[in-house]
């Protein structure tokens, strides 16, 4: 009976990540695509898109993606081809393995905590949770890194743990953990404090483990060394840490405000420069990041301000599981033996790296906090039967069955609530987030390529290039190049500024500023490119067309195509000049 309903969990878990997969979210984000054109020139080529032979980290846009969900993706290209289903398998994928590893992992922590009976049920609990809840839900669909991570980590969690016992297991341990920091950011900050932390808790088992299996210790630490060597030689030489310097707490703009502070501020200077320094200034900013991560608003209500990682209206939680998670925390805390401490310790840790960064709380760097919610919840709902059976042994059995049944009933209206809003009205309402039109539009350029002799786009929504180059690649166009004879290209326009890698042409595509296409006082057949170069559509003998923003064409430009957001409002318009004919 256990298993029938382990497998059913897992089923529906399964079910409500692919139901709808390409269209749900309703388009491929850049990232996403910038996961899968790297991933296809990996497979193509075995070189990113910068030329790049097997790198250890994917320069992209110039943020620096880490590579294990790019080459994962590049199986998945080579078994579904170049698609949209391809990108985004692998996040999902790993979604649906998170379901089961949470079983796995609550199994083994709370059958060292409650009763044997308790521990299955309250087991099997968090793994539905995580099948269900909007915050592991909403992440495991799109193409996410975070979302792989995050699998890795809870099996790196649960072999460590299950090596207490099994050494063998340790070397596992070690492997899951060490693919995670290359895997997601956010995984690089909480690991090595993980399992520093376990190492603690566990110490005196570990001596005992070194004198028992020295070789299998000796092994799997080897085996982290060789993970996190590299990743700390990436941190010194910078590309390892460039992602986080686009988002710390303390970036120029901070150090601008200190500064700012100094010179009104009324105090004497030594107390000036002792209220206003870079080391308080992080310090406010962090201890109020981490503290907004354990919020009610962020949890329950809200959540976060990123469309692309939670609905709109929505907590990250169902609020009826608010009451037990409570009676869960509290229940683990007053435990205080080493196996609860475990629990207390990752829901400590979890929001560390997310509140090193400026946007916080926020709901992707944080997903290290998973699967722990659930399974305090999962605990407290366990307790709460416990108190009601031992409170009230004669009736026990028709309150519980009225309370939960009441709970279910509420839980699951509110579940229907949110999966419709999920499924039907949040594509149609925020497909601009997601960067909607660009497939539509590569469809459309691919019917009307032959038509002219300069395509001219605008940059409005992320980068134009990207997605023509994925997209072409999908529909086999007439711009479907394979990414070496890309790099070759003689009218490649790429370059690096401002802390960001820019394409500004290549084959017959330019690339402008959306500003720039309507400025004022000038020609209004000629564009300036972010290099300085300007593209000219003035010559009748040269046909261009002119791909922009609604209402945002100079005169003398005709209207001859518009491609919409799934609200119908308007994405792209094509326009093509009028010489008056």
């Amino acid at each position: 009976m256990h298993t029938l309903l382990l497998a059913l969990v897992i089923i529906f878990g399964a079910f409500l990540r692919l139901y709808k997969l390409v269209h749900v979210p309703p388009h491929l984000n850049w990232d996403e695509v910038s996961h899968g054109y790297n991933a296809y020139s990996i497979l193509t080529t075995g070189r990113d898109e910068w030329g790049r032979f097997l790198p250890a980290i994917f320069a992209a846009y110039g943020d620096y993606k880490l590579p294990v969900y790019i080459y994962t993706t590049a199986t998945s290209l080579l078994l579904f081809g170049v698609n949209s289903l391809a990108v985004r398998i692998p996040s999902v994928l790993a979604g649906i393995g998170t379901v089961y590893a949470t079983y796995l992992l609550s199994i083994l922590v709370f059958s060292k905590i409650v009763k044997k009976g308790q521990a299955k049920w309250a087991s099997l609990m968090a793994a539905g949770l995580v099948a269900v809840e909007p915050w592991s839900f909403f992440l495991g669909r799109p193409a996410l890194e975070a979302s792989l991570a995050q699998f890795l980590v809870i099996l790196g969690s649960y072999f460590f743990l299950k090596g207490l016992e099994k050494h063998k297991y340790l070397l596992y341990s070690a492997i899951a953990f060490g693919v995670s920091v290359w895997t997601y950011n956010s995984a690089r900050v909480f690991v090595p404090l993980m399992i520093f932390g376990l190492l603690l808790i566990f110490r005196q088992d570990f001596k005992d483990i070194l004198t028992s299996s020295k070789v299998v210790v000796f092994k799997a630490a080897l085996l982290l060394i060789l993970f996190m060597a590299p990743m700390l030689y990436q941190f010194m030489g910078g590309v390892g840490s460039a992602r986080y310097e686009k988002v710390a707490i303390l970036d120029q703009g901070a150090i601008n405000r200190i500064i700012e502070k100094r010179s009104t501020s009324q105090y004497p200077e030594f107390a000036t420069k002792l209220i206003y320094n870079r080391f308080t200034y992080f310090s406010s900013g962090f201890t109020k990041n981490y503290l907004s991560h354990f919020s009610g608003n962020f949890l329950y209500i809200k959540g976060g301000d990123n469309y692309q990682f939670s609905l709109p209206g929505y907590g990250l939680l169902n609020p009826v599981g608010s009451i037990f998670m409570a009676i869960g925390l509290v229940k683990v805390f007053r435990m205080r033996n080493k196996w609860s401490s475990v629990l207390v310790l990752w829901f400590l840790l979890a929001p560390v790296a997310s509140s090193l960064t400026r946007e916080s709380p926020h709901v992707l760097r944080s997903i290290t906090m998973l699967p722990i919610p659930m399974m305090f919840t999962s605990l407290g709902v366990v307790g709460f039967y416990e108190f009601i059976k031992k409170r009230y042994k004669d009736s026990y059995v028709y309150l519980t069955a009225s309370l939960f049944g009441v709970l279910a009933l509420v839980s699951g209206l509110y579940y229907v609530k949110y999966y419709r809003e999920y499924f039907v009205t949040y594509p149609r309402n925020y497909s601009h987030s997601w960067q909607y039109g660009h497939y539509d539009l590569a469809v459309y350029l691919n019917e009307v390529y032959d038509d002219y002799d300069k395509i001219i786009i605008t940059k409005k929504y992320g980068e134009p290039h990207e997605f023509l180059l994925f997209f072409g690649a999908s529909l086999d166009a007439p711009w479907n190049w394979k990414p070496n004879s890309f790099r070759q290209d003689e009218k490649l326009i790429r370059f690096y500024q401002s802390e960001w890698f820019w394409v500004d042409a290549f084959d017959k595509f330019n690339f402008v500023n959306d500003w720039q296409v309507n400025e004022p006082g000038t020609d209004n057949f000629s564009f300036t490119l972010e290099s300085g170069e300007v593209i000219t559509c003035a010559d009748e003998d040269k046909k261009c067309l002119l791909v922009t923003s609604p209402g945002n064409a100079p005169d003398g430009w005709i209207l001859v195509n518009k491609i919409p957001f799934l609200d119908s409002s308007t994405a792209f318009e094509a326009y093509m000049i009028n010489h008056g004919e």
